[in-house]
């Protein structure tokens, strides 16, 4: 059956309902029984995505609405999955803007919609949530317009069609004081103001790949939009690449999958402007072009904003080392690694020249940090050291260059003043502030990507758990200097064994401490934060001597205060240059790069010299 086809991506800063509002188009769309027990935020299928309530990898579905196909691409709302929405923009032909009626525009929608725009898509602005008690829509909807007019939208983007939805309950109005029944009117915005997919008329079959994804039993699939001719089964093809004369790979087309709701269904044929996915294909990757055989020319795609941070993942070489996980080498760390950098084109991996090390770049401390947690699930055991900025050099001057974050913090108005201080001997730059409703304020910053690093717990600290941090690359600029780091020292393990009750109870004067008893632990291994800034070296396995004297409340009743509990990514924040984050599937622990004392104090003077 052959449809009208429109392509269209769901855009929006983390949180403002994306996914839910993929859920009400569902329902009223008919996908779904009456009956049908359907989950919370469907597409969000992934354990990490639901776990954290965030949208990861960027994913597609379709519904046929009044003899239209609408394929609809829900997109990451997080500024470090930024290449997820980047690649994806090239396969629809409109986009909705979803804008919080409290929140108002953020980071990511800025970031997105700039790309948006630049690709001459006209949006269509909804502002949801408009149901809630904070919403504040008159003010929302002239930032936005203020958003479209700073980032250089014509004159036909800024004439966007305005939607007031609350995808939670299902339902939008064209006017704030129309009947709420529904989402029609949204739907007969959608059709009225998104064209029909765009093709290329009169040409052979061509497909620009956008994902990619791995499937236990059809292996790799390719997920694009066909800009030209028909896609049919045992077609011949191959496949070209941007830069490169050969061709990659030749084959025919043995497995066809469209959308249609949550799943993938196979199709003998599909006609150009429809979203598909192709299973068989061995060498084919983001960004290169699947063709009929007389096309010689692959097709150009979008550029993708580079990396700003790196991570070095090597093998775990702790005395723990290969108890609890199953991959441990590092062919198969690096194995793993490069076959993520071939479907996620926001990060890059190389193989360190000094040992059996990889260097990974990526966005942000939560891209890289969801990877180690997906390979950590995977049975890996990691070592992973801190994040380093990725410095360029200026061609014309050589002046030495750095990546510069734009920074929006929510924060309650007594805790403005500690984190103005904090970040501007971070060295961040207050651009605006201005309160955001009743006892709130908003505070943009410009910041060093470097000044970030390690700083969320201690913005979390400061505000007493309820300040909101959001950020996306803003530029690179020259140096700013030096940058303080961790101020408190940490303890350090002197011995191997168990962490014992009456250790810790002494310990706990010192500082604050990361295990329990009954933990094993190490010599060089982190235990806890010295209360002070130097680094203490400890006994967490030191027993009490026994005698034979026993007497009436001779003995104290050992009470040890409960742990910290540091996540993942609080981890990789904290660590210093000379540390490790050791990662496996039942554990993260901290540990010194090198657990030996005397080696230990001998690098620590080899860096001092140099």
């Amino acid at each position: 059956m052959s449809f009208n086809i429109k392509n269209l991506a769901i855009i929006a800063h983390v949180d403002h309902g994306k996914t839910t509002l993929v859920d009400a188009l569902f329902k009223q769309s008919g996908l779904f029984r009456d009956n049908q027990q359907i989950e919370t935020c469907a597409m969000d299928y992934n354990d990490l995505e639901r776990e954290r309530g965030i949208t990861i990898l960027a994913k597609c579905t379709s519904f046929v609405w009044n003899g239209t196909k609408l394929n609809i691409v829900d997109t990451p709302g997080h500024a470090d999955f930024g290449g997820e929405v980047e690649r994806i923009l090239s396969m629809v032909d409109g986009v909705l803007v979803l804008v919080d009626a409290a929140e108002g525009p953020m980071p990511q929608t800025k970031f997105v919609l700039s790309k948006a725009l630049a690709l001459n898509l006209n949006p269509i602005v909804v502002i949801n949530k408009i149901d809630k008690n904070d919403a504040r829509v008159s003010e929302v909807l002239d930032e936005v317009f203020d958003l479209f007019i700073a980032l250089g939208a014509n004159d036909t983007q800024l004439d966007f069609p305005i939607v007031y939805a609350s995808g939670r309950n299902g339902w939008a109005v064209k006017h704030l004081d129309d009947e709420k029944k529904d989402l029609t009117p949204l739907l007969e915005t959608v059709m009225s103001h998104v064209p029909n997919a765009s093709i290329l008329e009169g040409q052979p079959f061509q497909m620009l790949v956008s994902m990619l994804e791995y499937d236990q039993y059809l292996g790799r699939i390719l997920t694009g939009k066909i800009l030209s001719g028909t896609a049919s089964i045992n077609d011949p093809v191959h496949v070209l690449r941007p830069g490169q004369e050969n061709e990659i790979e030749k084959a025919r087309l043995t497995k066809l999958l469209a959308f249609e709701g949550l799943s993938r269904i196979p199709i003998n044929s599909a006609q150009a402007g429809d979203i598909i996915a192709i299973a068989g294909l061995g060498k084919a990757t983001v960004a290169d072009t699947i063709a009929a055989l007389d096309v010689t020319t692959p097709l150009s795609a979008i550029p993708i904003d580079p990396p700003t941070i790196s991570i070095t993942f090597s093998v775990n070489d702790s005395p723990l080392a290969g108890k609890d996980g199953k991959k441990l080498t590092s062919r198969m760390i690096g194995d793993r690694l490069f076959k993520e950098a071939e479907g996620n084109v926001s990060i890059s991996v190389k193989r360190s020249q000094h040992d059996e090390s990889y260097e990974v770049a990526g966005r942000g401390e939560l891209q890289l940090g969801i990877l180690i947690e997906t390979m950590r699930r995977e049975e890996f055991e990691l070592s992973i050291g801190r994040p380093k900025v990725l410095f360029r050099k200026d061609d014309a001057t050589g002046e030495l260059l750095e990546p510069l974050e734009e920074l929006y913090i929510d924060l309650d108005d007594e805790f403005t003043g500690v984190v103005v201080e904090k970040i501007i001997q971070r060295k961040g730059e207050m651009i605006d502030m201005r309160p955001s409703g009743i006892g709130k304020t908003r505070i943009k910053f410009l910041i060093p990507t470097r000044g970030l690093i390690g700083y969320y717990g201690e913005f979390l600290t400061d505000t007493r758990g309820t300040g909101v941090m959001n950020k996306s690359f803003h530029s690179y600029v020259s140096h700013k200097g030096s940058i303080e780091g961790r101020n408190k020292g940490v303890l350090v393990s002197v011995a191997n064994g168990k962490a014992i009750p009456y250790a810790l109870f002494f310990l706990k004067e010192r500082g604050t401490l990361f295990v329990t008893p009954g933990d094993p632990v190490y010599e060089g291994m982190i235990i806890g934060e010295n209360s002070r800034e130097n680094e203490l070296e400890v006994n967490p396995t030191k027993e009490k001597q026994l005698s034979n004297c026993r007497a009436a409340g001779k003995d104290e009743n050992i009470k040890i205060p409960n742990p910290r509990y540091i996540s993942l990514e609080q981890a990789i924040a904290y660590i210093q240059n000379d540390e490790l984050v050791e990662v496996t599937p039942t554990a993260i622990r901290l540990r010194k790069k090198y657990l030996d004392p005397n080696t230990r104090k001998k690098m620590s003077r080899v860096a001092e010299k140099s």
